[in-house]
């Protein structure tokens, strides 16, 4: 390495090696272009992002009219009542109870008919709530199962035994259940069937959660040595009886669950109106409905409310007047700036020659 004396200080020059090229990109002089921005070229842009915007607003709102959607709220309604008294102490979280609500359609959904539940005041954006879960107990990892993460506590253990699914946000499963019911004017009720399965994204299905599995042994036996969460009726693998492939941490209402919201006040998809029927081949009529319910999950606790959710989609979802109107406020705002500036620079003049001094 080259060394030279300059007053006393001894410089050292870097090595040719580590010189860059001597290359129009590396040395800087690539050709650029330099937008002079003036009146006559930024105003058009305005009016233009104005305009485009206030027109994406409207249509998105055309569209968004065009789906029906009707809330329930159940959580003390009609002979849900005696539930919701019951459900506040937990106590009584071992007995069983049912009640009805009813409501009507003024107009036909038409369609694709999606059946949600929505709970009003549940964090589930919490920090803490959402890091409490062992993903890789969930992805069928036999070691996570039998020793889950130290973030799941204090969901992990209970008597020292293993908790599968373990964590807050498994613990604090919604469990309620519902059966649709049509009412025509004339003859008895006729139940709505609902398809309760590919209600969860299709990556969580088939990526993000999967059961563990031994060979030669069912579910039941894989799970042998574990608990279920302390606020769940019944273990993992039992589920739903009735579908064998829906247990375990493939169940989609638990997949669905384990999907946190973002907001306290949210719905989530608990079942697709089944169009096989001969009188739901187009969506709901009109008419009245009842909906039968096992009314387990508490909401008292934190204040919160239950609700049913019917619902028709479009291209652009459910029945969100946010963007739409975010949309259209956007646009106004822009083309009201445009217009102030329009009027300053016809007053002022170019280079500020109409100002008086």
């Amino acid at each position: 390495m080259a060394k030279s004396k300059e007053d006393g200080d001894v410089v050292v020059k870097p090595p040719l090696s580590r010189r860059p090229d001597n290359s129009a990109f590396k040395q800087q002089r690539l050709p650029a272009w330099s937008p002079s921005l003036t009146a006559n070229t930024v105003l058009p842009f305005f009016f233009f992002m104005g305009a485009l915007c206030l027109f994406l607003g409207v249509w998105l709102l055309l569209t968004v009219q065009g789906t029906r959607e009707i809330k329930v709220d159940y959580t003390d309604a009609g002979n849900c009542t005696t539930c919701f008294d019951l459900r506040k102490s937990s106590a009584n979280a071992h007995l069983t109870c049912d009640c009805i609500v009813t409501f009507s359609l003024s107009q036909k959904f038409q369609g694709n008919v999606f059946f949600y539940y929505g709970l009003v005041n549940f964090h589930q954006n919490l920090r803490r709530y959402m890091d409490s879960r062992d993903d890789g107990q969930m992805v069928g990892r036999l070691k996570n199962l039998k020793t889950p993460s130290s973030y799941c506590y204090p969901f992990r253990l209970v008597g020292g035994t293993p908790v599968a699914p373990c964590g807050a946000v498994a613990n604090s499963m919604f469990n309620d259940s519902f059966v649709l019911q049509y009412h025509p004017s004339e003859g008895s009720a006729v139940p709505v069937s609902l398809i309760r399965r590919d209600i969860a994204w299709y990556t969580d299905r088939t990526v993000k959660f999967r059961n563990p599995s031994v060979p030669n042994e069912t579910l039941a036996q894989v799970f042998k040595g574990t608990a279920q969460p302390v606020y769940w009726q019944k273990p993992a693998y039992e589920l739903d009886p009735s579908n064998p492939s829906n247990n375990g941490f493939i169940n989609e209402d638990l997949i669905v669950w384990m999907r946190e919201a973002a907001f306290p006040t949210f719905k989530k998809l608990y079942g697709i109106l089944n169009r096989s029927q001969g009188r739901f081949e187009d969506g709901l009529p009109a008419g009245n409905y009842s909906v039968s319910i096992s009314y387990n999950y508490p909401v008292e606790y934190f204040q919160g409310r239950k609700t049913v959710v019917l619902s028709t989609v479009s291209w652009f979802g459910g029945q969100n007047h946010f963007l739409p109107i975010a949309y259209m406020v956007t646009g106004g705002l822009v083309l009201v700036v445009a217009m102030v500036l329009t009027g300053v620079h016809v007053k002022v003049g170019k280079g500020g020659l109409n100002m008086e001094e």
